[in-house]
């Protein structure tokens, strides 16, 4: 048994590590040409961004895309915006990604019912901005994403793109954090020196994970997303692949030409 209990010992000592806040001189990702092809996250709360863009980061990567998170709210905590809003910055710029901030309140599909005229001012507004980047990607989280403001983003996202024209339709690309997505169909790898920009990023949010310290999960998620990914994906007894970090998605209406629905990083994407 001895070995057994070093291997959970060392896990937990991993679990109990404190990693540093980024400072401001580290290295950061190079920002897209303008004329770049454009990936809109509409994250629900600053560290969603991060959560929700592994995939992002390599299409940042791989195809030189323009990653542009738009952030919908700041938060619940009135107190926390301000500071919200810095972490957010800071994560951001360690990425590489361009900011834009909504910071609305109430964004939830509740409210949508409560007060349309305002929900209908929403939808409007993320309309416009999808009109005006004209995204080849769309992240937001899948509709049964569990929290509230998840969910109401989902359905903001939705109704936006149902009144937009766009020159070419954008890839729907369904995240997932507080509940799996139902019917996931793309696996992507997230490889170690990638994973470790997003955990550098999560560490900006600092507020957030000193009272949840979720950036120290953050890997073991990815690997039980390739467990789960595996056989959601490519079907129930499929070998796991040789990867060890991933994030499920679900790409609609299809996945683009070329892409698999297990994606290494081994296969470079294309657009």
């Amino acid at each position: 048994m001895d070995a057994y209990r070093q291997f959970v010992q060392r896990y937990k000592d991993v679990l109990d590590t404190r990693l540093p806040t980024p400072k401001p001189g580290m290295p950061k990702a190079a920002v897209a040409a303008n004329k770049a092809p454009v990936a809109l996250i509409f994250s629900p709360h600053p560290d969603d961004e991060v959560l929700m863009g592994a995939l992002a980061l390599r299409l940042q990567r791989e195809v030189g895309a323009r990653v542009i998170n738009v952030a919908v709210t700041l938060g619940s905590n009135p107190a926390r915006r301000e500071e919200r809003r810095e972490e957010l910055e800071n994560a951001c710029a360690l990425l590489g990604w361009e900011l834009e901030v909504l910071g609305w309140k109430g964004v939830t599909p509740d409210n949508a019912k409560r007060d349309p005229a305002v929900w209908q001012g929403f939808v409007n507004s993320v309309g416009h901005i999808i009109q005006r980047w004209q995204p080849k990607w769309i992240f937001y989280p899948h509709a049964e994403d569990w929290h509230p403001t998840h969910r109401g983003v989902h359905k903001l996202v939705e109704a936006a793109l149902g009144k937009v024209e766009q020159q070419s339709p954008a890839h729907r690309v369904q995240t997932e954090y507080w509940q799996p997505h139902a019917t996931p169909n793309l696996l992507v790898e997230c490889a170690p020196d990638s994973l470790a920009l997003l955990v550098a990023a999560l560490c900006c949010h600092r507020g957030e994970i000193a009272r949840n310290p979720y950036h120290l999960t953050l890997p073991a998620w990815m690997a039980d997303n390739v467990r789960r990914g595996a056989e959601r994906v490519a079907g129930a007894g499929h070998k796991s692949p040789d990867f060890k970090f991933g994030v499920l998605y679900r790409i609609e209406p299809e996945l683009p030409p070329g892409w698999d629905s297990i994606l290494p990083a081994s296969k470079k994407l294309k657009v």
